[in-house]
């Protein structure tokens, strides 16, 4: 199975507002960046429309170590959040719908034709791929 590594990112102005997202995907020192915008969106949504954009763009079963600064998008699935929702209906612990439950779907698909590792990144910081993740979502909802 080929190792890709990959980081994502996505950004928002005014959240709700114009959005972004961005990705790079990294296979033996190939490197292709990968991005797109909505003009009415949120941050979380751009997060996951990043991680399914880069996903999407792989041609065939991969592991995956997926790099972001979204704790919403890591924590779905190192801590289970996506299983438990699942479980109760796409409902949260208190009984709310669960957001973005569309994109949350398509991820789960994903999940289910790669092996993929989920690892958060600080944002903002020192990481080269990240910080160009962000000003390619930036740069995006333009």
């Amino acid at each position: 199975m080929k190792k890709v590594t990959i980081y994502t990112d996505g950004a928002c102005t005014n959240n709700p507002g114009p959005g972004g997202w961005a990705a790079i995907l990294d296979y033996k020192g190939c490197v292709k960046e990968i991005y797109g915008g909505e003009p009415l969106t949120t941050n979380n949504r751009m997060e996951l429309t990043a991680a399914i954009k880069a996903l999407e763009a792989l041609k065939e079963p991969c592991y995956v170590e997926l790099y972001s600064d979204s704790a919403y998008l890591i924590n779905a699935f190192n801590q289970h959040w996506v299983n438990k929702w699942m479980r109760n209906g796409w409902k949260t612990i208190s009984g709310d719908p669960v957001e973005n439950k569309d994109l949350w779907e398509r991820l789960v698909e994903l999940t289910k034709m790669h092996e993929i590792k989920w690892v958060k990144v600080k944002g903002h910081s020192d990481n080269e791929y990240n910080n160009r993740c962000d000003e390619l979502a930036k740069n995006a909802i333009r």
